[in-house]
């Protein structure tokens, strides 16, 4: 991590006396795709750590099948298919701004509450909080997915989907490496040589830190950002030239 924090560093510097950088750290300036890509980043980090922790958690400490430990966590993903139906009017009703913040928040802490997953828990519980989960994450991820090029030039369209991606990537790594890195730091404070159900607490609790920390990176945005690709503002106009007519007859 050090490491490749020397080397973003050196990225920035070169990239910045260059013409046509391969990554272009310019369209950073760009509102909308800053907030998505940075603010994006701290969330997806948070929520790249999971899959690892889950399973560690689920196989490890309680003792579940392989097959069974992939059968709670698949929930996520149907949470995720079932909120692919309603993010579109969910977006278009309330705005991106709105939708990232609050939806923010609401991730944070179901991610946090992770944390206490124990042993005797009965799966439903753990079912209902993953399908939950999965659930708020996907609009999470619908709405940064949409953002990020509302307001980009098309001229630097290629640049952005260049960008876009390497930032991904880059923060769902940095969110496993930090998430085993703490699992580890609290397995080697607890002195016991074996993983139990308190070492897993920190991790979890980390990761919704993150994904909250997130949301204040989406405050500055302005409140009709990304309007125009989510139908939000022709939504209004159109609601409005009925009132206009009936006015003018």
């Amino acid at each position: 991590m050090a490491a490749g924090g020397v080397c973003m560093s050196r990225y920035i510097i070169h990239s910045g006396g260059i013409s046509y950088p391969i990554i272009d750290l310019g369209l950073l300036k760009v509102p909308t795709f800053f907030a998505a890509t940075v603010g994006g980043g701290l969330f997806r980090m948070g929520i790249g750590a999971l899959p690892f922790l889950l399973a560690m958690l689920l196989q490890v400490v309680f003792g579940l099948s392989p097959f069974a430990s992939g059968m709670l966590t698949f929930t996520s993903a149907a949470g995720a298919l079932f909120m692919k139906a309603t993010a579109t009017p969910i977006i278009r009703r309330l705005g991106f701004r709105t939708v990232l913040i609050f939806n923010g928040i609401l991730s944070a802490f179901i991610m946090a509450s992770y944390a206490l997953f124990r042993p005797t828990t009965p799966h439903f519980f753990i079912v209902l909080a993953l399908l939950s989960g999965g659930f708020f994450r996907s609009l999470q991820f619908t709405s940064l997915g949409t953002l990020a090029y509302a307001d980009v030039p098309n001229s630097s369209m290629s640049s952005a989907s260049t960008l876009s991606s390497m930032a991904q990537q880059l923060f769902l790594s940095l969110g496993v490496a930090l998430g085993a890195m703490l699992l580890h730091m609290s397995l080697t404070a607890s002195g016991l040589g074996r993983l139990t159900t308190s070492d897993f607490t920190p991790a979890f609790i980390v990761m919704g830190v993150l994904a909250l920390a997130s949301s204040l990176l989406f405050v500055p945005l302005e409140y009709h950002a990304g309007d125009e690709v989510s139908g939000r503002q022709r939504g209004v106009e159109l609601a409005r030239t009925p009132q206009t007519v009936t006015e003018a007859d």
